[in-house]
């Protein structure tokens, strides 16, 4: 199968599934990110320390009564 009718049977069942509304809204949902999440996330996580790290959890743990979910 090609790409094109892949797509375009891809189309047709969202449509038959969700409407053509139902369609529209879903693939917003999958509009294309920007930046690059890989330099980001190591900016962010190579300044994290584990005394930092430590604090998170117990604001978390006082917020939550003692449990880490949430």
């Amino acid at each position: 199968m090609k790409l094109a009718e892949l797509r375009k049977q891809g189309y047709q069942a969202l449509v038959d599934s969700l409407g053509v509304v139902g369609m529209l809204r879903f693939l917003q949902q999958l509009e294309v990110g920007h930046g690059d999440y890989t330099a980001e996330r190591h900016q962010w996580l190579d300044e994290l320390t584990l005394a930092d790290f430590q604090s998170y959890v117990q604001q978390k743990k006082s917020i939550n009564g003692g449990e880490l979910g949430g």
